[in-house]
């Protein structure tokens, strides 16, 4: 995995009840979690990689919740003509509707170019808890151009119905992704790499949202548990 991927502090207690540590648990865990998100960013790419056979865009899009696959979506503004059908928005309203909920925060999405505004805002309200991507969007990105996905302000000001900001990691594949882009339109390609619309490697996403992010402690779950009991019931339902 990229060096984008957090390093998670590790506590170095004994757990009794295996004869494990803490530290050598944690570790097993993040290579768990590790190796689902190079799974799910590789089916993401593969999926951007059949756009061509099918005369889409090669934007993709992949949902995961605890290392299980729950859906994926390429872009169908061409096919549908309709600009708001980014592979994002697809794959969000086809994971609300496969978990009958309006509220992801438990989930994952995987996408081969940083999500825009739309689609970045619809993370936000959804409550998606991490979002990893390819390559970044100085143009139109909600993170490098806009500050969407890791706007504090939204779950400060209305706690009710954003959570905290999302961890965001970029640069993930993002050499394949680029493959993928290339080989679908070499001339196309090269103006959008002119233009920098799409650019290599990892930024400093993930500082500004671990920084703004809760503590997964009571006060974190209790949150959880109100917005979606009982706001997303009154106001949602």
């Amino acid at each position: 995995m990229p060096a984008s991927i957090p390093r998670r502090h590790r506590g170095t207690s004994r757990n009794h009840l295996n004869g494990c540590s803490t530290a050598k648990v944690s570790a097993m865990a993040k290579h768990d979690s590790e190796a689902s998100d190079m799974a799910m960013m590789r089916r993401c790419v593969a999926l951007a990689q059949s756009a061509g056979s099918r005369r889409k865009y090669p934007f993709a899009a992949v949902i995961g919740r605890r290392g299980e696959f729950i859906c994926e979506s390429l872009n169908m503004v061409r096919t549908e003509r309709d600009v708001t059908r980014h592979a994002e928005m697809i794959a969000i309203s086809s994971a609300q509707k496969k978990l009958r909920s309006t509220s992801l925060d438990e989930c994952t999405i995987y996408s081969t170019i940083e999500p825009c505004a739309m689609c970045s805002y619809a993370i936000r309200e959804s409550r998606i808890g991490r979002v990893i991507f390819g390559m970044r969007s100085p143009v139109m990105g909600g993170n490098s151009r806009w500050n969407i996905l890791t706007d504090a302000g939204l779950s400060s000001i209305l706690p009710e119905v954003f959570a905290s900001p999302p961890d965001v990691l970029s640069g993930c594949l993002h050499h394949e992704v680029q493959k993928v882009f290339q080989k679908r339109n070499p001339l196309i390609w090269k103006f959008l790499k002119a233009r920098k619309i799409f650019v290599d490697g990892a930024g400093d996403d993930l500082t500004g949202a671990l920084s703004a992010k809760m503590g997964v402690g009571l006060g974190s779950r209790l949150a959880t548990w109100a917005r979606v009991s009982i706001v997303d019931r009154l106001w949602r339902g």
